[in-house]
């Protein structure tokens, strides 16, 4: 009769019988995110990479606004991020129409169908005549 040996469980391995709950869970995710982000001169050097838009022509575009006089790295690259997710979300509810007219290529019809079908673009109406 051949006896078994349990590996032993050490106590910072993770019980896999054990249900974590939400609040931990998050509070693990949250925690890896800070300690992945760079901060201070590397996180704008990160801020580059992760935008496919120029930064540099963004900030040029916010300083002529008479309002803006200075524009920190960070909010050039939110709004650069903000303008990709937009650019994206428009783009993808215009291919709909282009498929519903059988085509792969946005066309100026399209991009108005999706202004005037979705409230989201309610405040572009008009903007592109």
């Amino acid at each position: 009769m051949a006896a078994t040996v349990a590996p032993a469980i050490s106590p910072t391995e993770p019980d896999s019988d054990r249900c974590v709950s939400e609040e931990e869970s998050r509070g693990a995710e949250a925690e890896e995110e800070s300690t992945q982000q760079p901060t201070g001169p590397a996180a704008t050097v990160s801020h580059s990479r992760l935008s496919k838009l120029p930064l540099s022509r963004i900030k040029s575009l916010m300083k002529t606004d008479p309002d803006v006089s200075l524009a920190s790295q960070e909010s050039v690259f939110i709004i650069a991020k903000a303008t990709e997710l937009f650019i994206e979300m428009i783009a993808k509810d215009s291919m709909v129409y282009a498929q519903q007219g059988k085509r792969k290529t946005l066309q100026r019809k399209d991009l108005d169908n999706a202004i005037e079908a979705i409230d989201e673009f309610a405040f572009l109406e008009g903007a592109l005549d």
